[in-house]
């Protein structure tokens, strides 16, 4: 259904078990894009493997290919998807560095994707084609199966050592391992944490805060207790020296644990009718579009930006310690609160940030890596996500450059409710458990909450001038017997909880019995 005067489509909800949705079924989304579960088959001709899979709501095209340039004894193995993106597996002999490049299938330009959580990584089918296309081409790297506890050393495409994981993050947690194409930044016989004070034997640096080591003991000599790590992958001591002995620097990880099982859930679909320019109802667990405007209109998003802030911050910064606040003169809170505050708990933070949408927050965390790097790191972790339109410039969101769409914004969402749910947590204003530190600020005033409806699990709002309105909410409903999470967003609205509502009210109308 299209609106002339907005200029905007309309989508009915999109069946994913079907090739190609029927308007009985399900609606089509314009040129082939989809909100499906990845599938694949095989196709092997001569020495291409061709992939025929669904992956992204946007088709792109993805080769691994080399950092070193070189020109002898090349080889290659291309797959192909039939929406257009090509994974590439090529190899110039040595242990040269593994790259990832992103190409727009329609305008051609590449773009380097940089090492760091990969969502598609979660998705079986992906994260096996992935694993060929390094064995097919003999690389050398690490395999780590959080689902089977199973860590695999490749060398030269042959699987030479494969041990058990004994510890990971804990789900749901802030410490949760993500799934990824990451690779060793550094080595270190017995490197002491800061963060848990304790010595990690045998250890290897693949990601921010997480690590691939021994088992863990304090300065005493005493072995930490059982149970989950601060999302470390933990082997025994013997099995660490074994692969630390035969990674280097710059080999590839493969991290994958699955996200969850297909979901078949089918919606019947009706229209609601907004004068909001951007806006998006859809089912979270099975990607199911209620209704929805073209989901790649770009537009600015104000504080969403936040919720990055807040993924770059687990990634990056322990949050359990107390950090300068170093109070930032150029940004301004509605309710100011670190004006003379030297030290503040980074959990503190993060409820400000989430919760009271405090700007100061964001500059405050953002300034424990460096802003400028910092913001870095929110873009590249946006390549890494497949959020082909969006673009970050600060942490708060204050500039009219931060910009997205909804489309982009429900993979992000999708992403925090499956890997960082604690983020959604914190959002609703619930207090989380924590190791060491707890909130200094005593009751927040939620700005998140949608006034009068109690099935609100979490979400965050922002506005500016040149954003209008903006939301994200999740809210729990009940269909055919299921509770469901719906994910609600809002670009440019004039009227943000009346959107939200009537939107609700759409699918509570049509599909909650």
């Amino acid at each position: 259904m299209y609106n002339e005067e907005l200029g905007a489509r309309r989508f009915y909800a999109v069946n994913d078990s079907e090739d190609t949705p029927t308007v009985i079924r399900g609606s089509l989304i314009p040129d082939g894009k989809y909100l499906f579960t990845p599938r694949a088959y095989i196709e092997s001709v001569g020495d291409t493997i061709i992939i025929h899979r669904f992956l992204t709501a946007k088709p792109v095209r993805i080769a691994l290919s080399l950092l070193l340039i070189a020109v002898a004894s090349f080889s290659s193995l291309s797959f192909v998807s039939n929406n257009g993106q090509r994974l590439l597996a090529s190899s110039i002999g040595g242990d040269a560095n593994v790259s990832v490049i992103v190409e727009n299938p329609y305008t051609h330009e590449q773009t380097p994707l940089n090492y760091g959580v990969q969502v598609a990584m979660s998705q079986p089918n992906f994260f096996a084609e992935t694993r060929e296309s390094f064995i097919d081409a003999g690389k050398t790297f690490i395999e780590a199966d959080l689902t089977t506890m199973q860590l695999r050393f490749f060398k030269d495409g042959v699987l030479n050592e494969q041990v058990t994981i004994l510890s990971k993050g804990k789900e749901g947690s802030w410490w949760e391992t993500p799934a990824g194409l990451y690779q060793i930044k550094s080595k270190e016989k017995n490197h002491f944490s800061t963060f848990g004070h304790v010595y990690q034997p045998w250890s290897m640096a693949f990601q921010g805060n997480f690590f691939i080591h021994g088992w863990p003991y304090y300065p005493d000599g005493t072995p930490v207790l059982e149970g989950y790590s601060g999302g470390c992958i933990r082997l025994s001591n013997e099995d660490a020296e074994k692969i630390y002995n035969l990674a280097s620097a710059n080999t590839p990880v493969l991290v994958y644990e699955q996200a969850q099982t297909a979901d078949t859930f089918v919606y019947e679909p009706k229209i609601p009718d907004l004068v909001t320019p951007h806006y998006l109802i859809a089912d979270i667990e099975s990607s199911t579009v209620l209704a929805g405007s073209d989901l790649d209109s770009e537009a600015s998003i104000a504080s969403l930006v936040k919720l990055m802030t807040a993924l770059i911050a687990a990634d990056y910064i322990n949050l359990d310690k107390n950090v300068s606040s170093n109070h930032p003169t150029f940004v301004q809170s509605l309710i100011p609160r670190l004006q003379g505050v030297n030290t503040v708990s980074m959990y503190s933070l993060m409820q400000l940030l989430l919760v009271e949408s405090s700007n100061e927050a964001a500059e405050v965390i953002a300034s424990q890596v460096g802003r400028e790097q910092f913001i870095r790191y929110m873009n590249e972790k946006a390549v890494a996500l497949g959020l082909d339109h969006t673009t970050f410039a600060d942490p708060s969101g204050l500039s009219s450059d931060n910009i997205s769409t909804v489309g982009d914004l429900l993979r992000l969402v999708q992403y925090i409710y499956n890997n960082r749910r604690f983020i959604i947590d914190l959002t609703a204003n619930q207090n989380l458990p924590t190791a060491y530190i707890s909130g200094q600020f005593g009751e927040l005033e939620n700005f998140n909450k949608i006034k009068d409806l109690d099935n609100f699990i979490g979400g965050k709002v922002g506005e500016t001038e040149a954003a209008g309105q903006t939301s994200i909410s999740l809210h729990k409903i009940t269909v055919k017997g299921q509770d469901r999470i719906l994910a609600i967003i809002l670009l440019g609205s004039k009227q943000r909880n009346a959107d939200v509502n009537e939107l609700l009210s759409y699918a509570q109308a049509r599909f909650a019995y």
